[in-house]
């Protein structure tokens, strides 16, 4: 009697033990140049207060398109993606990376758009789009968000990757890098606006961020492409505003994650916006007006429960 007891004893202790074990919540970022990255490091600080039982962990990453196929898989719990290619994602386009639709995803919330800086360094003769012709080129991470930005924003213009000198798929650190060595004359970043590559570029070396006009968007023909400006001074030598591209971010979740987790993320991520924007501005962008609407992807339970409570969505 004595040793059921007892064994009853232990079994009511592992399964308390197994209910309060902790949860995992790892943030899939990008390179550590990027703004993906500092808002992913302000994201789990958050999460480390409105979860404090959860064991919260930032991850640097090739970004979106690794990111999605790793919350498919489930090796993380928030991600940061582009619009463009999480809609890719989930129809699953082999060519942007996806074998097969990543039907597990949800959407958490829409953030930031990403400015697509196509930047050139002054003394190698470009200042438009077609001037990238015969030049060396870095297109951005291979099938990354910023390289199907490079592909989409070429055809648009009638050109392709074998209209270019040399390609290189490199990172915004190497690209940057390559420029100042003079071993590269242009490359596509895409991200919020005054991100830490391009103020250390422009910095080290006299650029010209080459503008995109308004018809590259309609030719594009995609939803989550929309017109904008890099306002003049935003880097150093950029004294002009600079017409460009745009393309929602978003933070993206998987069915996995528990309704009530996702609730308090995304609520948390709402009430502590100073903490974001202290990290990047450009989470000044961030609007909860806006965060739960448009999306390619059908919200997470949780969130949609948080947009729901807050009136700004039905």
């Amino acid at each position: 009697m004595k040793l059921r007891s007892l064994l009853v004893a232990g079994l009511l202790a592992g399964s308390v033990s197994a209910s309060h074990a902790a949860e995992f919540i790892n943030v899939l970022t990008g390179g550590t140049s990027g703004v993906y990255y500092p808002l992913g490091v302000a994201l789990t600080q958050i999460y480390g207060k409105v979860l404090p039982d959860a064991k919260t962990s930032v991850q640097a990453t090739k970004a979106s398109a690794e990111n999605l196929n790793l919350l498919q898989a489930g090796r993380g719990e928030v991600a940061f993606s582009l619009g463009d290619t999480f809609n890719e994602a989930w129809k699953g386009n082999e060519e942007a990376g996806f074998k097969t639709p990543l039907k597990k995803l949800r959407t958490l919330a829409a953030i930031y758009p990403n400015y697509i800086h196509f930047l050139a360094a002054a003394d190698s003769g470009i200042s438009s789009l077609a001037d990238l012709k015969g030049k060396r080129v870095s297109v951005g991470a291979p099938k990354s968000g910023t390289e199907l930005n490079s592909r989409d924003i070429l055809k648009a213009v009638g050109m392709s990757y074998k209209d270019l000198g040399k390609v290189e798929y490199l990172g915004y650190s190497e690209s940057v890098e390559l420029i100042k060595n003079r071993q590269l004359d242009a490359t596509l970043l895409s991200s919020g606006l005054g991100v830490a590559a391009v103020r250390d570029l422009a910095t080290s070396v006299k650029i010209v961020v080459i503008p995109i006009p308004a018809d590259v968007v309609t030719k594009i023909g995609e939803a989550a492409y929309t017109t904008g400006v890099i306002p003049a001074n935003t880097y150093n030598g950029q004294t002009a505003d600079v017409p460009t591209v745009t393309v929602q971010n978003y933070l993206v979740t998987h069915e996995g994650v528990s309704t009530d987790t996702v609730y308090k993320m995304t609520k948390g991520m709402f009430e502590n916006l100073d903490a974001m924007q202290a990290a990047h501005a450009a989470a000044k962008a961030i609007n909860k007006q806006t965060a739960g609407i448009g999306s390619p992807v059908p919200l997470h339970p949780g969130a949609e429960k948080y947009y729901k409570e807050a009136g700004l969505i039905k």
